[in-house]
């Protein structure tokens, strides 16, 4: 069987990127993002912040016990999870606003797999040399030297996967505490098995999968494409200049583009940007900063290859100028998007600030509805939690008002008085009675209100409920 009448394959294995070094602007701008990403990452759980005796001395705290969440001065109870869902639609709505604005930006900078790849990147040209000097390497046969490099390269990624997931178990305890017990094995498993599993994602994704991951694993390539339209800021390339590309000394016949393949060389998803719009493209700009240079050494203009909208193309080839990046900014999709961004903001930034430190729930206890006692008055049962969202153990008075005349009794207190400690929930067992000759003794049901009132700084919370009398039989 002759090579033609083989069956055409299904898979094709991967091929290997070695991005070269690049100089410019935009690469200036990642390494920023980058510094500043990992930074913020790595350095957040260590920043001390006094939270009293009962809690870890920690800024930004995910605490799964007590199931709270604890950024600088500001503490998120479960009960209150609709500050984290306005914090996930404002994502949202921030993820349609960069990308009908300027595409896949969140792709190209500071997504994380962008982040970690391309630090990865860097110790492997750091380790290995540019990218000629990688290539001989992965052609070479597996030598000393090439062993050398290639460990040396696995152990330094293996380190960085090692912090990246030990950074992130420090987000969950007290990361002092934490990161003794992990060197003392003393941790709990979770801990050890979620660092474990952290690192070896981390070391594959970053270090073997890379652009796979954005190609195949990844739905935003998908999802952003949708959110884009004619007017979104992308890169691309300006073949209407560039075109016919070629080398030569005589060029009055060819193009900008002299076909160097410097665009090429250095992207790190191992596209040809003058191919037009790909799938596979995060617009990371290294072509731009890589055409520049090259402009700059040829005599000819910059942005051959530059961040454009669909509607330049029509525009520039009429022989106008290129049409301000700010005017496709700032069009009416984009100020709806900003402007419900900024009132989920401001809605949640207001709730923050006139939230009460008291919350208090009432739950009936309907088993029995209620029950008479031997002079006959109706009683019912009510389990009150409060919960002290202050730094301090503070005394509630528990009362209760209705149009009837109704008694309170507290389980193990004589003063309607209860201490509730500090950063913590008190459940109440709390008794409501009616005397026989009161009229919701006898009706169907009454409304009612529980309040509870902090002791010194009258500071209230309510919540309503319902009596029933002997007619509810």
């Amino acid at each position: 069987m002759s090579s033609t009448d083989l069956p055409p394959k299904l898979y094709a294995a991967q091929e290997p990127i070695f991005p070269k070094k690049v100089k410019g602007n935009f690469r200036n701008l990642k390494w920023a993002i980058m510094i500043v990403t990992l930074g913020i990452y790595y350095i957040t759980p260590w920043i001390r912040w006094d939270r009293g005796p009962n809690l870890p001395d920690q800024a930004v705290l995910v605490d799964m016990g007590g199931r709270r969440f604890f950024f600088f001065w500001i503490e998120i109870w479960p009960h209150e999870f609709y500050f984290v869902a306005g914090l996930l639609i404002m994502a949202g709505l921030g993820l349609f606003l960069f990308t009908s604005a300027l595409g896949r930006v969140w792709c190209g900078y500071t997504c994380p797999q962008t982040v970690w790849t391309d630090l990865f990147y860097t110790v492997e040209r750091w380790i290995e040399g540019d990218r000629n000097a990688r290539l001989r390497l992965w052609k070479s046969k597996w030598d000393f030297h090439k062993w050398r490099l290639r460990v040396t390269k696995w152990i330094v990624w293996l380190l960085i996967a090692v912090a990246t997931g030990g950074a992130w178990v420090f987000y969950f305890a007290d990361a002092p505490t934490l990161l003794r017990d992990l060197l003392t094995g003393q941790a709990a498993f979770v801990a050890y098995a979620t660092v474990g599993v952290l690192t070896a994602t981390t070391f594959f994704f970053g270090g073997f999968a890379r652009e796979q991951i954005c190609i195949y694993a990844c739905p935003w390539p998908r999802i952003q494409g949708a959110m884009m339209d004619e007017h979104s800021i992308t890169v691309a390339y300006r073949d209407w200049r560039g075109e016919p590309r070629g080398r030569g000394k005589d060029r009055d016949n060819l193009g900008d583009c002299i076909d160097c393949n410097a665009c090429v060389n250095v992207c790190p998803m191992g596209i040809d940007i003058r191919d037009g719009q790909q799938m596979e493209c995060i617009t990371c700009a290294l072509c731009i900063d890589a055409c520049d240079e090259i402009m700059d050494k040829t005599g000819r203009e910059r942005g051959l290859i530059d961040y454009l909208a669909l509607t330049d193309e029509a525009y520039e080839r009429a022989g106008n100028k290129k049409i301000p990046i700010l005017r496709h900014i700032f069009r009416p999709r984009t100020l709806i998007y900003t402007a419900l961004w900024s009132a989920i903001g401001i809605g949640l930034v207001v709730a923050l600030f006139i939230r009460s430190e008291i919350d208090l729930t009432v739950a009936a206890v309907r088993n029995p509805q209620f029950v008479t006692l031997s002079d006959g008055s109706i009683r019912n049962t009510y389990d009150l939690r409060i919960r002290n969202m202050s730094g301090d153990d503070t005394v509630f008075r528990v009362g209760v008002t209705s149009e009837e005349i109704l008694r309170v009794d507290l389980e193990g207190s004589q003063d309607l008085m209860v201490e509730v400690p500090a950063d913590e929930s008190f459940l109440q067992r709390v008794y409501v009675i009616a005397r026989p000759d009161d009229p919701a003794a006898t009706q169907e049901r009454t409304d009612l209100r529980f309040w509870v009132e902090e002791f010194g700084t009258n500071e209230r919370a309510y919540q309503s409920q319902t009596f029933f009398g002997q007619a509810a039989q």
